[in-house]
C-alpha cells in the first residue's frame, strides 16, 4: 500500500487513482496521521500531495516530522516538497508570483526519479512558493527557468521531492516518475485490482448496513446505477430502488430508464413523478449554488417520504464520485470549495437517513471499469456523465417547465447527431445550455428575437481536467441547422472553446 497524505490539493484523489492505474493500492490518510498507523497499515511509502496554502501561512498544515522516522521513502509533490523542505530546516519563499500552467524542467537523468527519461521534460506546475535552500543531506535534480530546486533528493533517506505536479495528464512523464518511486524505489507490489474493490466495497457495504434497509437514488447514469448493482449485491433484497422524475431530465428520460431497470438489470424499481415540486422549489431562483441546494434539499425529501411510505429505512445510497467531493469540499483535508454538487454540498443538516456512497473515491473511468466487473452491460456504462440537479443547471437563470422543454429538445439534437456522426464514445460529455438572453435573428424574412443555446462537449480522463471536443464542422452545422428549424424559441446556436481549467465542465 502506498499512504497518500492529503495536504488539500484538488488532486489529491487523483495521485491515488494513479496508483490504482499501476495495480497498487492508494489510501488517503489526512496530513495529521499518526506514524503509527501508516506502520499498522503497511504502507511501502508516503506521498505527500500539494495544497492551496503556504507553508508559512497561519495554519497552514503541517508534516507530522514522526513520518520521516518510519524509515520507508517518502515523495513531496508541490506543497509536498515545501512542507518536506521546511519540516528538515530547508528554506520556503514566496516566489513573488504565483506560477500556474505548463512550464519545462530540466532534470538530472542520474536521479532515480528521473532515469532514462529525456534531460528537458514538460510539467504542469501550481504554486505560489519554492525551495530555495535545501535541506541537509539533499540536492537538486531539477530546475526551470524560474524555480531553482525544481526537484530535490536525499537517497540515502530515500527522501524525495518535486515541484511540478507528476499526476496530471499534462506532465506526460508523470506515471513513469510515479512508477519508479512505487516500484523501484518503495518496492511496491502490483497485485490490486477493481473486483478485489468489489469485494471490499461489498464487504464494507454489508458492515455499515448490518440488518438496515437502504433506499438507493437511482437515476439512469452510470454513477447511480453502478451503485444500485453493487448495494443490491451486498445486502439483496434489504435494498429498495427509486427513481425520482425530478422534471429536469433529459427527453423520454423516465419511460427509458425504468425499463432499462427492470428488465435488464432485475431491479425492483419505483418510479416517482415530482417535477412540479422541484420546479416550485426553483422558482424565482437565479443563483446556481443555490439552485443546487433548492434541487438537493428536495431531492432529500421526496426520498424520506418515500422512505416512510416503504416503512422503515435507515440508510441512503448515493452515486458521488471523487470529483464531486472534492469541487464540494474536502473530507480529508483543507482544499477549496469550487462548487456544491447536491450528492455532496446540497444535502439539508436535518436528513434523517444515514449516507451509503461506495464511489467517492473513484473517478468516472474506474465506475465503469467497475460497472464491467459487476456484468452491467456497456450500452449503460458508456453513456455520458448527466449532473444530479439534472437540466436545472443547464438553464441558466430562473428555471421554468417552458426553458425545460426547450431544452430537452436542443440537447436531444446535439446527442442524436453525435451519435449518427459515430463520435459519441469518443467525447467525455456533450450536452447543451440555455443562456437567458435572447438575440435577434430572421427566418422567413420574418424578425426573430428569441433564445441562445450553448453546445458544450469536452474530452477528459477523469473530469479533473478537461479540453473542449474538436467535433467536425459539418456536423455542429447539421446541429445548429436542426435546432434553429426545430426547436421553437432558439434562433442562435454556439459553441462552448474553454478547458477545465479555467473553466468547470457545467456551466453551473
Amino acid at each position: 500500500m502506498i499512504a497518500v497524505l492529503d495536504f488539500g490539493s484538488q488532486y489529491t484523489q487523483l495521485i491515488a487513482r494513479r496508483i490504482r492505474q499501476l495495480h497498487v493500492l492508494g489510501e488517503i490518510f489526512p496530513c495529521e496521521v499518526a506514524a503509527g498507523i501508516l506502520k499498522d497499515r503497511g504502507a511501502a511509502g508516503v506521498i505527500l500531495s500539494g495544497g492551496p496554502a503556504s507553508v508559512y501561512a497561519p495554519g497552514a498544515p503541517s508534516l507530522n516530522p514522526d513520518i520521516l522516522d518510519l524509515d520507508i521513502p517518502v515523495l513531496g509533490i508541490c506543497y509536498g516538497m515545501q512542507i518536506m523542505a521546511k519540516t528538515l530546516a530547508g528554506t520556503v519563499s514566496a516566489f513573488g508570483h504565483a506560477e500556474y500552467g505548463p512550464a519545462e524542467v530540466d532534470v538530472d537523468p542520474s536521479s532515480m526519479l528521473f532515469r532514462d527519461l529525456e534531460t528537458r521534460q514538460p510539467v504542469w506546475m501550481s504554486h505560489g512558493d519554492r525551495v530555495d535552500v535545501l535541506p541537509p543531506g539533499f540536492r537538486a535534480v531539477a530546475l526551470s527557468r524560474s524555480c531553482p530546486v525544481a526537484a530535490m533528493e536525499d537517497t540515502e533517506k530515500r527522501w524525495f521531492a518535486v515541484q511540478f505536479h507528476p499526476e496530471v495528464s499534462h506532465t506526460p512523464a508523470g506515471m513513469d516518475i510515479l512508477q519508479k518511486f512505487i516500484f523501484g524505489i518503495c518496492g511496491a507490489s502490483a497485485d490490486w485490482s477493481m473486483e478485489r474493490f468489489a469485494e471490499d466495497a461489498e464487504s464494507r457495504i454489508r458492515s455499515k448496513v448490518g440488518r438496515g434497509t437502504v433506499l438507493t437514488a437511482v437515476s439512469g447514469g452510470v454513477d447511480s446505477t453502478v451503485t444500485a448493482v453493487l448495494v443490491q449485491r451486498a445486502v439483496g433484497e434489504q435494498l429498495r430502488s427509486v427513481f425520482i422524475d425530478n422534471g429536469l431530465l433529459r427527453e423520454g428520460e423516465r419511460e427509458e430508464v425504468l425499463a432499462r431497470y427492470r428488465e435488464r438489470l432485475g431491479l425492483q424499481v419505483i418510479g416517482v413523478d415530482a417535477g412540479d415540486r422541484f420546479l416550485r422549489a426553483l422558482k424565482g431562483v437565479r443563483d446556481p449554488e443555490v439552485k443546487r441546494k433548492r434541487i438537493g434539499e428536495t431531492f432529500i425529501r421526496v426520498f424520506e417520504e418515500e422512505a416512510g411510505r416503504l416503512g422503515r429505512v435507515d440508510f441512503l445510497a448515493q452515486g458521488t464520485l471523487y470529483p464531486d467531493v472534492i469541487e464540494s469540499r474536502s473530507q480529508r483535508g483543507p482544499s477549496d470549495t469550487i462548487k456544491t454538487h447536491h450528492n455532496v454540498g446540497g444535502l439539508p443538516e436535518s436528513m434523517q437517513l444515514e449516507l451509503v456512497e461506495p464511489l467517492r473515491d473513484l473517478f468516472k473511468d474506474e465506475v465503469r471499469a467497475l460497472g464491467e466487473v459487476l456484468g452491467i452491460d456497456r450500452e449503460l456504462l458508456a453513456r455520458h456523465p448527466f449532473p444530479g440537479p439534472g437540466l436545472g443547471v443547464r438553464v441558466i437563470g430562473e428555471v421554468t417547465k417552458e426553458k425545460v422543454r426547450v431544452l430537452q429538445r436542443v440537447d436531444r439534437i446535439f446527442l442524436e447527431e453525435i451519435r449518427r456522426a459515430g463520435i459519441y464514445d469518443g467525447i467525455w460529455q456533450a450536452f447543451a445550455v440555455l443562456l437567458p438572453v435572447r438575440a435577434v435573428g430572421v427566418m422567413g424574412d420574418e424578425r426573430t428575437y428569441e433564445r441562445a443555446a450553448v453546445l458544450r462537449a469536452v474530452t477528459s480522463d477523469d473530469a479533473m481536467t478537461a479540453d473542449w471536443s474538436r467535433i467536425p464542422e459539418g456536423v455542429l452545422t447539421r446541429v445548429s441547422s436542426r435546432i434553429v428549424n426545430e426547436v421553437r424559441g432558439v434562433n442562435r446556436v454556439l459553441y462552448d472553446l474553454t478547458s477545465k481549467p479555467p473553466g468547470t465542465i457545467e456551466w453551473e
